[in-house]
């Protein structure tokens, strides 16, 4: 598997691409908050739908993340915390990068310390009821952008950009 160096800029990456109309270079929104112990990652993508339930995302990240991005579509639900300190310590000792949460984290205080890219929508003390359900590395809407299986992902302070191989 290529590994992505930290040698990129988002800026950059969307001066190269800024005409792509095909769809393939993507940008998500500006609403997520950067958590994490790693402020800057890149990886391809693994992906997990759920909605406030967080038992396939623990069973991911307990995982060999082998350099990936684990992308959680959460729907924006603000209601539940999707990852906290146990996650993140998991996440970083199994080889994630980065996780990217549409929804909440919490454990602010240990997540700020793992080494991982943690980037949520906001911070929620409240936990997540267990129920093994959601799915698993299929196609995802991430705040209305589309976000694949095998997808790269690249994280920065500017933001985070998709495009469908390593740029």
């Amino acid at each position: 598997m290529t590994q992505a160096t930290d040698d990129f800029s988002t800026c950059d990456l969307c001066d190269l691409h800024k005409n792509d109309g095909s769809g393939a270079f993507r940008v998500l929104p500006p609403v997520f908050r950067d958590f994490g112990g790693r402020s800057k990652f890149a990886g391809p993508v693994s992906t997990i739908k759920c909605h406030e339930d967080n038992s396939l995302v623990k069973a991911a990240v307990e995982e060999p993340g082998r350099g990936r991005v684990l992308v959680v579509d959460a729907g924006g639900s603000l209601r539940r915390a999707l990852v906290g300190g146990n996650l993140a310590a998991s996440a970083a000792k199994n080889g994630w990068v980065g996780l990217v949460v549409d929804g909440c984290v919490r454990d602010v205080a240990e997540i700020s310390s793992a080494d991982v890219g943690i980037r949520a929508l906001a911070l929620m003390p409240l936990p997540t009821e267990k129920r093994n359900t959601g799915q698993r590395d299929v196609p995802v809407q991430v705040q209305g952008v589309w976000v694949r299986p095998g997808d790269w992902l690249y994280a920065d302070a500017d933001g985070m950009v998709v495009a469908p191989s390593v740029l």
